[in-house]
């Protein structure tokens, strides 16, 4: 047997209008979520599936539209990259944007950088005082303890950080050191920074792939050589810079990382890099300046 329908009385016109007026103020009051920053697109996060446990995010062509930004010119070109002294190297992009690594405001060969990116183990890779003339200054930690968190776009280059921790009289401060990566010309060129520690998965998922890599081969106030050479090979940088020698001899760092790489006396304090141009065999690459 089929039940008829009930019949719906229609609702008033003005009981209608009270109606969707009591909506709209609804609608008014209700927060509206600002969108959080939309961070930039990064081309060295690319090998993150092949690290395990390491979430991959699948990026179509779409995606790189609007809703990411691109640094401008981004694409090929030869980076110059300089050795000034101790943790520091000066890398300059394409279209002529001078990056001071591990800045302190008073060693080496530095001009006036558009950018610096510092770190707080001791006096001589950070200052307090940077020049008012540099545009952009990038602490690898916070004041207040938080992680410092990076993501600047100039120009031609991308500029991030992944924060680990840093001994600080015997005990271990969390986020107090940052790995700073430079993205730029397809390249993806990293610098460790003051390491204190070993790097887990999560680390290297979120390094991602360094065709560059500058390490600190002191063989001790940072790491070990065999921590550090142990760094060095999962990485599998094409180019792998020595920087903070102090200590043991450079020597016994190369003889660590073993055959599998080569070794390139440059008898000048900077040379000329392309993504087209890296060395087929990974190539630790000794700069003038940074020792025997």
């Amino acid at each position: 047997m089929t039940v008829p329908p009930i019949p719906v009385p229609p609702i008033p016109a003005l009981l209608a209008k009270a109606l969707l007026l009591v909506l709209a103020v609804v609608a008014l009051a209700t927060p509206v979520r600002a969108q959080e920053p939309l961070r930039p697109f990064s081309q060295c996060l690319a090998v993150a599936q092949a690290i395990p446990g390491a979430i991959f995010a699948n990026l179509t062509p779409d995606d790189l539209g609007r809703d990411l930004a691109i640094p401008a010119q981004a694409g090929s070109g030869e980076v110059e990259i300089m050795f000034a002294g101790h943790s520091t190297y000066v890398i300059t992009t394409p279209a002529g944007v001078s990056i001071a690594t591990d800045y302190n405001g008073w060693a080496g060969r530095v001009e006036v950088p558009d950018i610096v990116t510092m770190n707080k183990a001791h006096s001589s890779h950070f200052t307090l005082t940077p020049d008012a003339r540099i545009a952009h200054v990038l602490r690898g930690w916070s004041f207040d303890g938080t992680p410092a968190d990076h993501d600047v776009v100039v120009e031609d280059v991308y500029v991030r950080n992944v924060t680990t921790d840093i001994r600080d009289y015997g005990a271990m401060e969390p986020d107090g050191n940052s790995i700073f990566i430079f993205e730029v010309a397809d390249l993806c060129i990293g610098h460790l920074g003051h390491l204190h520690h070993g790097l887990e998965d999560r680390h290297f998922a979120q390094i991602g792939r360094l065709d560059i890599v500058m390490v600190p081969v002191d063989g001790g106030l940072t790491l070990s050589h065999e921590a550090m050479t142990g760094i060095a090979r999962r990485l599998q940088s094409s180019i792998l810079l020595p920087m903070h020698r102090r200590g043991a001899p450079l020597s016994r760092f190369i003889d660590m990382m073993g055959d599998r790489f080569l070794v390139d006396h440059v008898n000048q304090d900077s040379f000329t890099v392309s993504a087209r141009g890296l060395p087929r065999q990974p190539t630790i690459v000794i700069l003038k300046g940074v020792g025997a």
